[in-house]
């Protein structure tokens, strides 16, 4: 019978192998600092149409109700911060985490094989997997579980490489050995507060969602509000300037996932052939793609809406 260190050894030693940043563990139970947190931000709107944001309240909150017998929390990182980035010149921008295949099935394949694995030397145990694919805050259990801090932007920081990060989890019912939460190194520094040219951070670890650029370029299925002309900065899809300004960000190291590498199309297109892009061509590049989100009409709104202002 493995003592529950050993389990969370061997359960950090695994991340490790199969590529993940870090790892951490924490004690499944409901999250009563965030509690009034969520409900303020909703009832605030600052979900604008993400209306799924509003649907189970409860199991945000407990996990014990996502996994019967939830015991711990197991919270991942996986680096996603590019090489290099995308062309500036004539282009548009599109947000680091794009530039690759998309995250959830990339890290949801990881992380299948990695639990087949702990099934093997650990036993059988009950659990299920996520990365922002179901009603899991994954912020605060990434922060609890010690991987980092929340920063103004409402991201998870680290001192050692920053943000440039997706996060999954493994619920499950192991008693494990639980880590300790880390500091706030955010101190006095508004940089990303002050970067926003929508004004979407409106205090400290507080996000107007319907504000972000990230939202407008891909949550929002009507025509984005005339009030955002001339703030968007040529992003089509996403955002990245809260953390491109983030002094943490200094530290970032390139990742070394090649599923997460951007593609041909990605780093050779410039305005002109974004501008002429075409439904097939679209369906084509963007198959396996966290821009197939937007979709082509999505994309294409969003092209001219910041092109729109650049004409006038």
């Amino acid at each position: 019978m493995l003592s529950k260190e050993k389990k969370s050894s061997i359960i950090k030693e695994k991340a490790k192998k199969f590529g993940f940043q870090s790892c951490g563990i924490s004690q499944a139970g409901f999250l009563e600092s965030e509690a009034k947190r969520l409900e303020n931000y909703l009832n605030n709107n600052f979900q604008g149409e993400m209306k799924y944001l509003e649907n189970h309240f409860d199991k945000r909150l407990n996990p014990q109700l996502l996994v019967e017998g939830a015991k711990s929390v197991i919270s991942l990182s996986y680096n996603y911060f590019p090489e290099e980035e995308l062309p500036k010149f004539e282009n548009y921008k599109i947000s680091k985490y794009a530039y690759g295949q998309d995250y959830h099935d990339v890290i949801k394949e990881i992380l299948r094989e990695m639990t087949q694995e702990l099934l093997e030397e650990i036993g059988e145990f009950s659990f299920r997997i996520f990365t922002d694919s179901a009603p899991v805050l994954e912020k605060a259990w990434a922060a609890k579980s010690g991987l980092g801090w929340i920063g103004k932007n409402a991201l998870l920081l680290t001192k050692q490489t920053g943000s440039f990060q997706f996060l999954a989890e493994i619920i499950c019912d192991l008693e494990l050995d639980t880590d300790h939460l880390v500091s706030d190194h955010c101190g006095s520094c508004r940089k990303c507060i002050d970067a926003c040219p929508t004004d979407a951070i409106v205090s400290d670890k507080v996000i107007d969602g319907s504000k972000c650029i990230s939202y407008l370029t891909i949550e929002l299925k009507n025509e984005i509000p005339n009030d955002f002309q001339g703030k968007m900065e040529d992003w089509i899809f996403g955002c990245d300037i809260c953390q491109d300004v983030c002094p943490w960000n200094r530290f970032a190291i390139p990742h070394q996932q090649e599923k997460f590498r951007a593609n041909n199309f990605l780093k050779s297109y410039t305005k002109k052939e974004w501008r002429e892009i075409t439904q097939e061509l679209f369906s084509e590049i963007f198959r396996k793609s966290p821009v197939k989100r937007t979709k082509y009409a999505g994309l294409i709104r969003n092209i001219n809406f910041v092109d729109d202002y650049i004409e006038e």
